[in-house]
């Protein structure tokens, strides 16, 4: 389960992930171009790793659930009442004979409230948080956000500490993950970020030597 790898951070104004696009079982690597960032609504986006079924079946209801609050209500689930939603239906899925392997972010923005960035693992622990990450990649991105993350960090800092943490996991973890996408979430809603991969991150050091 922990050889996927989620990314988080939020910033003054914004909420920012990443999410490798490898999708393994054993030793066997099914695809490349899974995507595991996925868009709620206009202001909310979650992300998830874990068993495969359980993770696009859990995203799925979830999704479905917060469609359903805004065409019943007229207006969307802030991020925070989003993350209590989906924390209280993983934590009863969690307590039946049918739990979800599921571990996520749910982040968002909202005009009065701000950015909201949730961490919440299978066991539906949840917390509020300004950067984390899910998985073994995860490991070696938490001194990197240690040193690089700062109250009023913008969205090119963010991704240059995406940038960083994703080299390091290239480089440390024995698991080959070669992309990341990155999606960013901000009062201008939704926006998906040119992926961090290998020949990205091998760029600026080819053109700084020459």
């Amino acid at each position: 389960l922990k050889m996927e790898t989620l990314l988080g951070i939020k910033g003054p104004d914004f909420v920012m992930l990443a999410a490798d696009t490898t999708h393994a079982r054993s030793i066997v690597v099914m695809k490349e171009d899974e995507s595991k960032i996925h868009k709620v609504s206009d202001n909310l986006l979650i992300s998830t790793i874990g068993e495969s079924g359980d993770t696009e079946q859990f995203t799925e209801f979830i999704s479905k659930n917060i469609a359903l609050y805004k065409m019943r209500n007229g207006y969307d689930l802030s991020p925070r009442a989003a993350s209590h939603f989906t924390r209280k239906n993983l934590a009863e899925y969690l307590r039946s004979r049918t739990p979800y392997q599921v571990f996520m972010f749910v982040a968002g923005y909202d005009p009065s409230e701000g950015p909201e960035l949730t961490f919440i693992d299978y066991l539906a622990s949840s917390k509020a948080v300004n950067y984390a990450g899910h998985g073994y990649g995860a490991i070696f991105a938490s001194s990197i956000y240690d040193r690089y993350w700062h109250p009023n960090i913008t969205q090119e800092e963010a991704y240059d500490v995406f940038k960083k943490c994703i080299a390091e996991i290239q480089k440390r973890l024995v698991i080959n993950l070669p992309n990341f996408d990155v999606t960013v979430v901000d009062k201008n809603g939704v926006r998906t970020l040119e992926a961090i991969n290998a020949k990205l991150l091998v760029e600026p050091s080819t053109s700084a030597a020459a």
